[in-house]
């Protein structure tokens, strides 16, 4: 996500300058390859490129497509199958062996809708976009080959979780069908290419907002796990009922500090199901409380400093004061918290925690990729929310 944030600040800064540009972005994957749907490059008329699209190996005909494109002010997709064994493959220096489909459109298509994105991410909005890539006609001018006409490819209509919609795919029956796509998609929580009535071809992106990490305890090895988090882009909030640890130059990454007796942490911050909650105060009686606390909320991922010894102690404490978690909560504790690589100090044990917290959130259980037989980017589990009395 923060490369998509780079991405539309750039965008908005071009547009502002009045500066040509050209959007790249991966629509389609089969197979293994570096990246997957939604990576995108933005490639200026003068001036370095932002973003990435594979390891490196397909930018340079990607921006050269970019130049074309910038000139004709005509958008191009790119198919590049990298299975082959041939020179075409080996002359690109690839290491993957996929399929992978870029779509490479004039920027100034997406100048309205990077502002709508941009804000969704912001305000921790989930946003759907769909793009037309190609159509039953001529997929560069977007007229068929009879007297129908067809939305020009690039057109794209964004679509919110309760079905409101903005912008438009060119015609209200359209609109209706992308939209539908739009919410299946985010109900699987995954992007894809669909089809659409008139033989349209449209990419379906889901857009989730950054990771939320509330960090429980502002101690000195709670600053490097802020930074790693603000690192990767994600909504990092410190909470601790102690004035002097709760300073700007001490988190100066942290995008919120909370001060919050540990009973009221949940409530205080405003946890919900997207929080990934770390507990790490080295404070038995305030674990207790924030541990309480959280379990009494939806937060997708409770992890807990400590031995698991430990975390036993914790729970056992709750219960002889009368708490009793549902057990379907308990799911969503993690202790001791990361995982298990022989981290070994404040800088290796946040790691530890950030790479947990990635597998959470993206249903892997986090061992090593020799290990896989599939794609891997193929999810392992779809993705479930943790709410509070429920699955």
């Amino acid at each position: 996500m923060s490369e998509l944030q780079d991405v539309l600040r750039a965008i908005e800064d071009g547009r502002a300058r009045g500066e040509r540009m050209a959007l790249a972005t991966v629509v389609g994957v089969t197979g293994s390859t570096y990246r997957r749907e939604g990576a995108r490059l933005l490639v200026p008329a003068e001036g370095r490129p932002v973003g990435t699209i594979s390891g490196g190996c397909l930018e340079g005909e990607v921006r050269e497509a970019a130049v074309q494109v910038m000139q004709e002010g005509r958008p191009k997709l790119l198919h590049f199958d990298l299975t082959a064994d041939d020179e075409v493959v080996w002359g690109w220096g690839l290491g993957c062996n996929g399929v992978v489909d870029v779509f490479v459109e004039p920027a100034e298509g997406a100048f309205e809708s990077a502002g709508a994105i941009r804000r969704a991410v912001e305000d921790q909005r989930d946003l759907v976009t769909v793009t037309v890539i190609a159509t039953g006609g001529d997929s560069a001018t977007g007229v068929a080959d009879g007297d129908g006409s067809f939305p020009r490819p690039g057109a794209r209509i964004l679509v919110q979780p309760d079905g409101a919609t903005e912008g438009s795919v060119g015609q209200a029956g359209l609109d209706r069908a992308a939209a539908g796509e739009a919410l299946k998609a985010l109900r699987d929580d995954r992007s894809r290419m669909v089809s659409l009535p008139g033989g349209i071809e449209a990419f379906v992106e889901v857009l989730r907002p950054p990771i939320r990490l509330l960090v429980c305890g502002a101690g000195h090895d709670a600053v490097p796990l802020v930074r790693f988090g603000s690192m990767l882009g994600w909504r990092v909030e410190v909470i601790d009922d102690r004035d002097p640890f709760l300073k700007p130059r001490r988190f100066p990454e942290a995008s919120r500090l909370i001060r919050s007796e540990p009973t009221d942490a949940a409530g205080e911050a405003g946890a919900d199901d997207r929080s990934y909650v770390v507990v790490m105060s080295h404070n038995f009686l305030r674990d207790k409380d924030y541990l309480r606390s959280f379990l009494g909320s939806p937060a997708a991922y409770i992890g807990m400093l400590g031995p698991n010894a430990r975390l036993e102690r914790l729970l056992d404490a709750l219960g002889r004061e009368g708490f009793e978690p549902d057990p379907l909560r308990l799911e969503a504790v993690h202790g001791p918290a990361g995982l298990d690589i022989g981290a070994e100090g404040p800088e290796e044990v946040a790691w530890a925690i950030v790479a947990e917290v990635l597998a959470v959130r993206n249903g892997r259980t986090g061992g090593f990729l020799k290990g896989r037989t599939g794609p891997i980017h193929e999810r392992e589990a779809p993705r479930r929310s943790v709410t509070a009395g429920g699955p």
